[in-house]
């Protein structure tokens, strides 16, 4: 099936390209308070969100259905029970009861082996929606990253927490479930670029995320990896790639989003892949198919839409994004306080119909979709560009400074010489600075890294630090398995020099080089 989706500029003409019954984001990076209303209520497709607590602009999730094929019957954000809409939902309006408590669980302890959790904590992300369908509970899910040894604690925590809710709604509520999402975790050495590599091999399943997730998975654990399920043996099945590296042109990435299924849902299960060719994120797109009927053991025949109820259920639950305030006119916009307004210059953007009037693009919301009846896919918000800071300059004095008689005028370095004639002294001065100015000015011409002999590439350094701003070159060739990283990170029998070498050369000494061997030409 060929999908026109990039044609489609509104969230409900892109969702309905996808063709999909149920739709699954992670990484929003978005908050409720700047939601447009367009992708917070897209035409016939009822929205789900979870947004950071206290942070926004970070993490969050969102699950779209399809109200002519899948209305949910329940919905819950988080997964303690903790996470609330006002007034407080019902026991009947919650997925189940059977919450995880703090002591369910031996907490992951930190590097001085104190084991608090911080169990209040792990909800507070935007991290998870519960959503129930009657056949199985939908579990959408952004885990935490281990973007430093401090973090790691709360990610095996938050990891533990979801595996002890699943737990409780199978064994307790007898529920099939599905979890959906950016796992943050390379499953097996089949699964990342350097996993087969020796070294990489044999401490692969040293790191306490994926013993974990070994654990967790079928055979040993309750929850089976549909796509591997499909491509048992296939190689390169992965869905995240390091932008920066240059690291999808050579499918150098890991598999970390998962569609995950209890194995009461496996004859339901259709079909499930990836779609690598699906761009816009640095993630790509995943999904499962599920068959529109069944034949029961008993020879009876059992259709999807019965088996997730369809027909027990006429309005989506409360936590529906069409049931919010300020959404469904209970809760008065902005605009009526100010009465009249003048017309704003053309180039400044509309004000929103909703309380705030300060909306981000929806494109960093609604940026790279598939098709699927269960679809994933992240998306990834763009950081707004600063101006320069105006803090350091000073606007001056009123009263004219007053000049040294003895100090020389900026203007008398550019003036005339006060003689026509000039000796040849003079001119050679000029003409040597002349040519300072002129190859201070001149584009440098790139060096060429030492193993493949091609022009290297500048980039800058946009990590905070003594260095931020700063130009610097490295190979132009993509990394790639076994690419060079430097004696210190790579064993020399693992160098595939085919990919990125281990070049580095700062702009600053390439500058400095370029100026002696021009002097030197002169001479």
């Amino acid at each position: 099936m060929i999908h026109r989706w990039n044609s489609y500029t509104s969230t409900e003409g892109i969702l309905y390209a996808l063709g999909a019954d149920i739709i699954c984001f992670q990484e929003m990076k978005s908050s409720r308070a700047t939601l447009p209303r367009d992708v917070a209520l897209p035409g016939p497709y009822h929205g789900f969100f979870s947004f950071p607590v206290n942070k926004g602009g970070y993490s969050g999730v969102a699950v779209y259905a399809d109200s002519r094929k899948a209305t949910p019957l329940r919905a819950e954000e988080g997964l303690t029970g903790v996470l609330q809409p006002k007034p407080p939902m019902s026991p009947e309006e919650r997925v189940s009861m059977s919450y995880p408590l703090a002591h369910d669980f031996d907490p992951f302890p930190d590097d001085n082996g104190e084991t608090d959790s911080g169990f209040d904590a792990l909800d507070s992300e935007g991290r998870t929606l519960v959503v129930d369908f009657g056949l199985f509970v939908l579990i959408n899910v952004y885990c935490p990253a281990e973007t430093s040894d401090a973090r790691l604690p709360f990610k095996m925590n938050f990891h533990l927490l979801l595996q002890e809710r699943i737990r409780k709604l199978i064994e307790k509520e007898h529920r099939e479930v599905i979890v959906v999402g950016d796992i943050n975790i390379a499953a097996t050495p089949l699964d990342h670029a350097e996993g087969n590599l020796p070294s990489s091999i044999a401490t692969f399943w040293d790191h306490p995320a994926r013993e974990w997730f070994r654990n967790w998975l079928d055979p040993n654990g309750p929850m089976v990896d549909v796509i591997r399920m499909f491509w048992p043996e296939r190689k390169g099945l992965y869905t995240c790639w390091n932008m920066k590296l240059q690291a999808r042109e050579t499918n150098y990435g890991a598999r970390i989003d998962y569609v995950l299924v209890t194995k009461g849902l496996l004859p339901w299960i259709k079909h499930g892949d990836i779609q690598a060719s699906l761009k816009g994120s640095d993630h790509c797109p995943i999904y499962i198919d599920l068959h529109d009927e069944l034949l029961l053991e008993n020879g009876e025949t059992i259709k999807l839409r019965d088996a997730m109820k369809q027909n027990e259920v006429t309005q989506p639950p409360r936590l529906c994004a069409k049931f919010w305030d300020e959404f469904s006119g209970k809760q008065t916009v902005l605009s009526t306080f100010f009465g009249k307004r003048e017309e704003m210059p053309s180039q400044t953007p509309s004000a929103s119909p909703v309380l705030v009037t300060t909306i981000p693009s929806s494109k960093s919301i609604t940026r790279s979709f598939s098709s699927s009846r269960i679809n994933d896919q992240r998306t990834s918000g763009q950081s707004a560009k600063r101006k320069p800071s105006d803090k350091g300059l000073s606007s001056g004095s009123n009263k004219k400074n007053k000049v040294d008689p003895g100090q020389a005028k900026l203007a008398s370095f550019f003036s005339k010489p006060s003689s026509n004639k000039s000796t040849s002294k003079e001119s050679s001065s000029k003409n040597e600075s002349k040519n300072a100015w002129s190859n201070l000015f001149t584009p440098l011409r790139p060096p060429k890294c030492t193993v493949h002999g091609e022009p290297a590439k500048l980039y800058t350094v946009n990590k905070q630090g003594p260095n931020k701003g700063k130009k610097f070159y490295i190979c132009s060739r993509p990394v790639g398995p076994g690419y060079d990283k430097g004696k210190g990170e790579r064993l020399r029998e693992e160098v595939n020099y085919e990919y990125r070498c281990n070049f580095f050369k700062w702009a600053s000494e390439v500058r400095r080089e370029a100026l002696q061997q021009s002097g030197a030409s002169r001479d």
